[in-house]
């Protein structure tokens, strides 16, 4: 019987030859680089590090892969091999495309200009495993892949922290994204096999070896793509930014919710309208679970981890509100089996994933068994991963 590892790294050698021969295809050439940049899962820490708070998210083996290649011009040429579509443009006058999915690369391309970086014409060609609209942080590795790429065709000397700064920048300022740091930190930063604490006021960070003997991670695909942009998500941050305004009448040193101890919140809950008060207590609650599932995860107890994990999703569903029947659904049929630790909705919200701790024998019992259910609930097909921890961004020639 062939291993997981074994077929996991058969679709990583399938994947990055499909992109190098599109790109072949598309551009009559072969392509200089092919950069691999990875989704990302948040163990645990939603919604806190636009909030200064802490994070606990780890690269996965589901990644978006960019072949690329200068040109003598100064066109820049995207292919995507998934929707089947290209974008022509130039680098000298980078602009929004009306298409979306460009956005997401000409806005790293606008950010290094501002900071009066040149480069020069390229051609990219690009496709992936990421399921879009799954809470897995598609765009951010998108983001993250092409400045590693271009910073390595160019040499532009840009440190990794440069890289994940610039691609949060090109989110906010021209996708319009108004996202933390988290995602693109984590596809850049990501270690195998391990889980990275980072500190979203600071930016320090710490890897965490995952060791789980036993269980295994598995992701469940709603199938309900969320839309950040066009969602509350902004909403959720412009909410949590009135909390803070609001008790800096109390403590003005408060700067962010990183900055407020539970005990203070409640105290002065009355201050607050009751919805910005739920969305502050959630936040508040889960930098704390931040720091308890590191604890646990030095002492190896994962079955604290599992219970951490629940409590998480608890907040989405009722404190932050960003969850959909969908993954309320998937999450409740999780937590009736006795092999699942823990079990929550993973990403920004509205839709996507649900992130699932399973003992690693019965994985497939379990997915079987949330297929069918989700079947018999909705009359769709329930996309399965179990995930493994990977490396960061990495390339090849």
């Amino acid at each position: 019987m062939r291993s997981k590892k074994s077929d996991s790294t058969d679709n990583i050698t399938m994947l990055k030859q499909s992109i190098s021969n599109y790109y072949r295809e598309q551009f009559g050439s072969v392509p200089e680089i092919i950069v691999r940049a990875p989704g990302r899962i948040n163990l645990i820490g939603e919604h806190t590090d636009y909030n200064g708070g802490l994070v606990l998210p780890a690269a996965i083996d589901k990644a978006n892969w960019l072949a690329m290649g200068r040109r003598d011009d100064n066109l820049l040429k995207i292919s995507s091999f998934d929707l089947k579509d290209e974008f022509n443009g130039n680098v000298i006058a980078v602009s929004k495309s009306d298409k979306g999915w460009p956005n997401y690369l000409l806005g790293v391309i606008s950010e290094l200009q501002k900071d009066g970086v040149e480069i020069e014409g390229v051609n990219v060609a690009f496709g992936g495993d990421i399921p879009i609209g799954a809470g897995l942080s598609s765009s951010a590795a998108l983001e993250s892949g092409m400045l590693s790429g271009l910073n390595r065709l160019f040499d532009l000397e840009l440190k990794k922290m440069d890289i994940v700064k610039l691609a949060q920048k090109g989110e906010n300022r021209f996708v319009g994204m108004n996202c933390g740091i988290m995602d693109m930190f984590a596809s850049v930063m990501g270690r195998a096999d391990s889980v990275v604490k980072l500190d979203c006021r600071s930016l320090e960070y710490e890897h965490f070896p995952f060791h789980a003997p036993g269980y295994t991670l598995v992701l469940c695909d709603s199938g309900v793509k969320h839309a950040l942009v066009d969602s509350e998500y902004n909403t959720r941050r412009r909410e949590c930014e009135e909390g803070v305004r609001l008790l800096q009448a109390v403590s003005p040193s408060i700067q962010s919710l990183r900055d407020v101890p539970l005990e203070l919140l409640l105290a002065e809950k009355e201050r607050l309208s009751e919805v910005v008060f739920r969305r502050c207590k959630f936040v508040v609650e889960e930098i704390g679970r931040v720091e308890a599932v590191c604890n646990k995860l030095k002492m190896n107890d994962l079955l604290a981890v599992g219970q951490l994990m629940n409590q998480t999703n608890d907040g989405l569903r009722h404190e932050y509100e960003v969850t959909c029947p969908e993954t309320d659904f998937l999450v409740e049929e999780a937590q009736k089996q006795a092999f699942v630790l823990g079990a929550r909705q993973v990403g920004g919200g509205f839709g996507g994933c649900t992130l699932n701790l399973v003992a690693a024998k019965e994985a497939p019992v379990f997915i079987e068994k949330m297929k069918a259910a989700y079947q018999r609930k909705y009359a769709k097909e329930l996309p399965c991963h179990e995930v493994k921890l990977m490396d960061g961004v990495t390339i090849t020639a």
